[in-house]
């Protein structure tokens, strides 16, 4: 499967970087409810959380990694979203962004 990354700085520190986004799966699965079927999301540990979600049949699963700067996240997708993964990065970056404004 294909491979994406993004990198979100952030001057939060780690811990008050990883409290905010403590919710962020709630946040996905109620701010895209329309478009995701499914949003599954586990704290591996204070700092690591592995997830995956199924929009419109494609599924993408991933760990996210908060760090004292930035915020890390890694993952796979189909290959039938590819075509998609620029637009996918994005929205997953500004996901991040708002969450830890």
């Amino acid at each position: 499967m294909p491979e994406f990354s993004a990198d979100v700085p952030h001057t939060l520190g780690q811990a008050v970087a990883a409290e905010k986004l403590n919710g962020f799966v709630d946040g996905v699965r109620n701010r895209y409810k329309d478009q995701v079927s499914s949003v599954e999301g586990e704290w591996l540990d204070p700092h690591t959380l592995q997830f995956g979600l199924t929009s419109f049949g494609i599924t993408i699963s991933g760990r996210l990694e908060v760090e004292e700067e930035v915020v890390k996240i890694r993952g796979q997708l189909p290959f039938s979203a590819l075509m998609f993964k620029g637009k996918i990065v994005t929205a997953i970056e500004e996901g991040l962004k708002r969450a830890l404004s």
